[in-house]
């Protein structure tokens, strides 16, 4: 499929427009959840192991549903099931604000978590459909900008409605936002490239890949271990550096919270440099090589002593990491299409299962081996068994993406 069937120049910059936006919204929700969900379910009675598995709860749709989503949209098109996905995390952003007692929020936390899902799953198939391997890499990069600009953002945002309006504006305020995307998308359609086809019912016959067969793909695996691997890093460091700074280095939390401000700003310029440059010269070799140096800096970061050390060290951190995420979406993209095009819903529901798994893995594996061999010991176990990882996907055969044709 050439570039000029991909559409129009406007409607493509369209998608990733509408993309962010979706992708900001959901994060925002997520985001805000931190400071004003805990307060919400304490008022509701809930101990601290509730409010603790209220959170995780999060992650059992976020497992379930993306490969679902996926296929249905490789099938029917992305609109709908993007408008269904912003609805939902509408109507559960909504609960939350109106929720009386634990039940309701538990169910609004896996209403929230489905919604995650498919607007990242379908999000980046639509920007699959419609851009080529060599922009992929860019215009994932813009998306994940947006994205951490509003983990940035959201617990401020979160905060100062909790302040102007009470403990339930917050959320009532996200589910108008989620249901005017919602609509946005409902009314434009965005749908292009093999996409456009699913939502004719004209997806050509060869292009009908069964989701097993796409997880069973080599390419398509080596991603995914990819992703879970730099997940589950990161899910397990996160707390286990929080923790190192306030008791060791003596930091307090306000602190220890500035610490990963400045990463944070520098992820907004890093994805979509990163995405550029493996858009240049390769979003698999990109991955792995991310991989590697995330792998190289962890015995590093064990190291912070000080406040000025913590900001340097989480930076390079930051750096390193940021080396595999934005091109390890691209890297899906052209993993799956050796199967064959149109089946980028299930690869990147498969992408958000394994970011998933390595979000639940990681903070429990991280507090366990923290317990018992402190946090330099913790970094210089995990980083070999990171660098193993890849290791051993550099022997998967790199994939030979098919030509498209005209259609």
């Amino acid at each position: 499929m050439t570039s000029c069937l991909r559409g129009a120049p406007s409607t493509r910059y369209s998608i990733v427009a509408l993309v962010t936006l979706a992708t900001f919204i959901d994060i925002v929700a997520y985001s805000i959840c931190v400071p004003v969900l805990p307060d919400l379910a304490a008022r509701m009675g809930a101990s601290a192991t509730t409010i603790g598995v209220l959170f995780a709860s999060f992650g059992v749709t976020l497992l379930v549903v993306p490969i679902p989503a996926g296929a249905l949209s490789d099938r029917t098109g992305r609109r709908a099931p993007m408008v269904a996905g912003l609805a939902l995390l509408a109507v559960a952003s909504a609960a939350f604000g109106a929720g009386t007692n634990l039940p309701t929020l538990f169910v609004a936390r896996l209403m929230q978590g489905a919604a995650d899902a498919i607007t990242w799953v379908i999000g980046f198939a639509l920007l699959a459909d419609a851009y080529e391997p060599g922009e992929r890499g860019r215009m994932t990069g813009i998306v994940m900008a947006g994205a951490s600009f509003a983990y940035m953002i959201g617990p401020s945002l979160g905060g100062w409605l909790y302040e102007m309006g009470g403990v339930r504006l917050p959320f009532f305020a996200l589910a108008v936002f989620a249901a005017l995307a919602a609509a946005i998308f409902a009314i434009v359609n965005l749908d292009s490239g093999p996409a456009r086809l699913a939502q004719a019912g004209r997806v050509p016959a060869r292009d009908r890949v069964p989701a097993a067969a796409i997880v069973r793909e080599p390419a398509v695996l080596a991603c995914s271990a990819a992703v879970l691997a730099i997940a589950t890093t990161l899910a397990m460091f996160e707390p286990v550096v929080a923790l190192h700074l306030e008791t060791r280095v003596g930091l307090t939390p306000a602190r220890v919270g500035l610490v990963f401000a400045p990463a944070a700003l520098a992820n907004m310029g890093l994805h979509p440099l990163f995405g550029r440059l493996a858009d240049r010269w390769g979003a698999r070799r990109f991955t792995l090589i991310g991989l590697a140096l995330t792998a190289a800096v962890l015995p590093l970061t064990s190291r912070m002593w000080s406040f000025r050390s913590a900001v340097m060290l989480s930076l390079v951190q930051t750096g390193a990491s940021s080396v595999v995420i934005t091109p390890s979406l691209a890297y899906m993209a052209e993993s799956v299409a050796v199967v064959g095009l149109g089946n980028y819903g299930v690869a990147y529901g498969l992408y958000n299962m394994a970011w998933g798994a390595g979000l639940l893995v990681g903070p429990a594996a991280g507090g366990f081996l923290f317990d018992r061999l402190g946090f330099a010991g913790l970094a210089w176990i995990w980083a070999p068994a990171l660098a193993l990882v890849p290791l051993v996907l550099s022997r998967v055969q790199s994939p030979r993406l098919p030509r498209e044709e005209p259609v």
